[in-house]
């Protein structure tokens, strides 16, 4: 399956939206509606976090997320497994500065591994998929542009 790519401009600069971004937790503000139950552990900030999320659809569909890289403040790359290990994705986070101490962040989920069924449904699932992760980015430029995000380990709303 083709990568999907997604983007959004915020009025932050780079290193407070990678600081947000590099808290697990906070991405729970940008994605519930389409990840929901999370469980975290792991480091709070930085590689080695962890999450346990379900897809917010009928059924049992849980994923284990964890961050494998992180860097300030340009990058921020994930790994998704789920489908019973039939699944993985990576998630990267880019960081573009742009004029005026804006930010554009640009999203690029891609398949490595995918079950059968899910490959034969490809265009469906990418279409699916790339308006929830478009959804998802236009949410976290209405986050941060609300107010002072919370960087913490408890920026979750």
């Amino acid at each position: 399956m083709k990568p999907i790519s997604v983007s959004v401009h915020v009025d932050r600069p780079r290193e407070e939206v990678f600081a947000f971004l590099d808290v697990l937790a906070n991405h729970m503000r940008f994605t519930d509606h389409m990840l929901v139950d999370w469980s975290l552990n792991g480091p709070a900030a930085g590689v080695g976090g962890k999450a346990r999320v379900r897809a917010n659809m009928p059924g049992e569909h849980w994923m284990e997320a964890e961050v494998l890289e992180s860097v300030p403040p340009i990058r921020t790359v994930e790994e998704t497994v789920g489908a019973n290990g039939k699944r993985r994705t990576r998630g990267t986070y880019t960081l573009d500065e742009l004029p005026g101490g804006a930010t554009c962040i640009q999203f690029q989920l891609e398949y490595l591994e995918a079950p059968r069924s899910e490959r034969l449904a490809a265009p469906l699932i990418r279409a699916y998929m790339k308006r929830a992760n478009a959804k998802a980015m236009r949410r976290l430029g209405e986050a941060l542009a609300r107010s002072e995000p919370q960087v913490g380990a408890t920026g979750a709303a």
